[in-house]
């Protein structure tokens, strides 16, 4: 409901284009996806058909998923982890 009523037939096909799955052939540059696993708002489920859908196109995808985290991560050592992550794969990724 917060971005539409996906009842109402005309939403429901806006939302299928969207759709970030329906939409991942685009993605052509490496994609790092960081997922809590009890995120409320996107499931850890969706992450994971993500992940698999970039690879099954010959994407580059990197992965970190928090078992203890929801929708961000809160944790102190989590946050450090991310952190660590993000710098190794830009240094792999965008700055060569």
């Amino acid at each position: 409901m917060e971005y539409g009523d996906e009842r109402v037939p005309k939403m429901a096909a806006f939302f299928e284009k969207i759709a970030p799955l329906n939409n991942a052939h685009k993605i052509k540059k490496p994609m790092f996806i960081v997922q809590g696993k009890n995120d409320p708002r996107v499931p850890y489920t969706e992450a994971r058909q993500m992940v698999d859908k970039i690879k099954a196109n010959g994407g580059t995808v990197w992965y970190l998923e928090a078992d203890d985290e929801g929708h961000g991560f809160r944790k102190k050592s989590n946050q450090d982890y991310q952190f660590y992550a993000t710098i190794e794969f830009i240094k792999r990724f965008l700055l060569n």
